[in-house]
């Protein structure tokens, strides 16, 4: 059985309330005319109520076509006896018309209503005594109407369902047609800039290798720091050519190849410390757990990110990272004992103003459903915590990108210590000092 629709809980409870007032007006007319048996209509306009009011309280009659046959035939059979006292009873014969069409299959229903209206005819026939044309035309035409009206509710029902199915499916087809286009959006974005960097970054970095190279060859024996100091850059341009080669191939981060997130971080803190005037430590809280290789790539660009400011502009003499695994988020937390900054006071991201790499960072931390958060002051460093909850986890496969790796020195991509400004924006140059204006490239 279909589920009722408004229109047709309303057209049902009419034809219960028609069926009911069409068994009091025949109790109260052979009561009214002072019958012999008016009693016995009475009694049995009353058992035919009470048969009919059974169908819609029992969930079997609404759910079985069977239970709803047994049901029609208890009705028929109370129906035939009340026609049997009362002429009136032939009034019942209409609105019965239309239960069996709705509750029995399509031939099913047209035998009912045909046994039905031969029944109302020859009982009319009888109370009156004569057979005319007349006896035949009211039952027969409330038949004929009843069938009409049944079938085509049925047949408008049956196109309602069909376009409702075709606008679902439009619907769902139109928003596989949004994806895809931007799905192709993406991957057309993600070609010019690999273009792009391979075109600049990676030929400056490859330009600034030779070079290095080439100035290491050239210096004399002896000449002590400076060999050790062009090596350590010309490692460095080493290091970020094979992260804008990864870039451009659009891999996971080497950085995260093989090895664990908390193993990155410590490499990263390591090398740090190696390459830079900065003693920077790694600690590790809670039990490590596999992460989708968004949330890697978003807590290692972080820490990246913060360690670069660290020692480009916070003058500081040492630096904490630490990973912590709690039961519904992971956080990443950088600390440095620097300067300090008023984050209120740092310029607006742009040409003229401060960088964007706290853009940057809040929204590959947003994109994760986590929060990122910079607590500073001048004079008592820096504190920065990305907070990324574990409920929703995004699939570990999608959204990913290629993330620098531990090995490669903090360098110019802008930490979020020395900026705050909404909205996202990628982290391609260093953020000045706010008490410095020349140290902006």
């Amino acid at each position: 059985m279909n589920a009722l629709t408004p229109t047709s809980r309303a057209l049902t409870w009419s034809l219960h309330l028609l069926v009911a007032g069409l068994l009091a007006l025949v109790a109260v007319r052979a009561v009214a005319d002072d019958r012999p048996h008016a009693p016995a209509v009475v009694a049995v306009a009353a058992l035919v109520g009470v048969v009919y009011a059974l169908g819609p309280a029992l969930e079997s009659v609404r759910s079985s076509r069977r239970a709803a046959a047994l049901w029609l035939g208890a009705v028929g059979a109370v129906w035939l006896a009340l026609l049997a006292l009362s002429a009136e009873g032939v009034w019942l014969a209409f609105p019965l018309y239309f239960v069996q069409l709705h509750l029995l299959p399509r031939r099913a229903g047209l035998t009912a209503v045909f046994a039905t209206a031969v029944a109302a005819i020859a009982a009319f026939a009888a109370h009156q005594g004569t057979f005319t044309v007349a006896t035949v035309i009211g039952p027969g035409l409330g038949a004929a109407v009843a069938v009409a009206v049944v079938w085509g509710y049925q047949a408008l029902y049956r196109e309602s369902e069909e376009r409702r199915r075709l606008i679902e499916e439009l619907t769902i087809t139109r928003a596989d047609l949004a994806e895809a286009q931007r799905a192709a959006g993406v991957l057309e974005e993600r070609e010019r800039l690999a273009r792009e960097i391979h075109d600049t970054l990676a030929q400056g970095l490859s330009s600034i290798q030779l070079l290095l190279r080439a100035a290491e060859r050239t210096l004399p024996e002896g000449s002590g720091p400076a060999t050790t100091y062009v090596g350590q850059a010309r490692q460095a341009a080493l290091d970020n050519l094979a992260e804008a080669r990864r870039l451009v191939a659009a891999l996971a981060p080497p950085a995260l190849d093989d090895t664990t997130l908390a193993d990155a971080l410590g490499r990263l803190c390591a090398t740090t410390t190696e390459r830079h005037r900065l003693d920077v430590r790694f600690a590790l809280a809670g039990r490590p757990r596999p992460l989708p290789t968004a949330h890697e790539v978003a807590l290692l660009r972080v820490a990246q990110s913060a360690l670069a400011n660290t020692v480009g502009h916070a003058r500081a003499g040492k630096a904490e990272v630490t990973l912590a695994y709690l039961d519904d988020c992971v956080t990443l937390g950088v600390t440095d004992d620097g300067v300090g900054f008023d984050p209120g006071a740092v310029s607006v991201p742009g040409p003229d103003g401060g960088g964007f790499g706290l853009p940057a960072m809040r929204a590959r931390v947003h994109a994760l459903h986590g929060a990122l958060t910079v607590e500073s002051a001048r004079g008592r460093g820096t504190a920065l915590t990305a907070r990324i909850p574990l409920e929703a986890v995004p699939d570990p496969k999608s959204d990913s990108e290629p993330a620098p790796g531990p090995d490669t020195p903090p360098g110019p991509e802008t930490a979020p210590r020395r900026e705050q400004a909404p909205g996202p924006g990628p982290a391609l140059a260093p953020a000045p000092e706010p008490d410095d204006p020349e140290a902006r490239p």
